[in-house]
């Protein structure tokens, strides 16, 4: 889920960003340190937004930085339980996809990948055998987290996509297309009952 969060930290500034108004230099200086930083309670930071505040400058002695107590707001995706993600796949294995949410991977067991029994070909394609539904790299997909763990210095994501309105972009639209028509013809088979019915009882008044 995405969020902004508001945090308070000493960014240290390299002497290359001096000639620079200091907020601009500790802009700049935050845009790199907290590139593709992970925190377990904050998330994953997608982008600064914006320097609230900076304080005065603070030198280290032995050290050619300066530090700025500092305020501003960041993007963050904090991955939740239940939460449904949108994302390509990045990645086929023989156990399984990867697949890329935007700012983090996540993995998808071959069992997890669609309702039926897969196989993985040499062509790095996962294949169903009864539904002959292909997934590859690149495809488009809509998963759901199951899974989070922090072990190592990256979290691991688990999917699933082996629920209702899940999975490969085309097979979402197939099915929804698929139960369009079973809807419509339901209602017309029950149309058709209710005209009968409708008939029936005509006939017996008539009697």
């Amino acid at each position: 889920m995405f969020y902004i969060a508001e945090v308070e930290d000493y960014v240290r500034v390299e002497p290359k960003l001096f000639g620079l108004p200091t907020v601009e230099a500790v802009d700049k200086q935050l845009r790199e340190a907290y590139s593709n930083y992970y925190d377990r309670e904050l998330g994953r930071a997608a982008a600064v937004i914006e320097v609230l505040s900076v304080g005065e400058g603070v030198i280290i002695p032995g050290d050619g930085a300066t530090y700025y107590n500092s305020r501003f707001k960041l993007l963050v995706w904090k991955p939740e339980l239940q939460e449904i993600v949108f994302g390509e796949v990045s990645e086929i294995t023989k156990f399984g996809a990867f697949i890329d949410m935007g700012v983090m991977r996540g993995m998808i067991h071959i069992s997890q990948t669609m309702d039926d029994f897969v196989s993985f070909s040499k062509s790095n394609v996962l294949s169903g055998k009864n539904s002959k539904r292909n997934l590859k790299q690149g495809d488009l997909c809509i998963a759901r987290i199951v899974a989070i763990s922090h072990k190592g210095d990256e979290p691991k994501v688990g999917l699933t996509m082996r629920q209702p309105g899940l999975g490969k972009i085309e097979w979402i639209k197939e099915d929804a297309n698929k139960k369009q028509k079973e809807d419509e013809k339901a209602a017309r088979e029950e149309s058709k009952a209710e005209k009968l019915d409708k008939k029936s009882k005509t006939k017996e008044k008539k009697k």
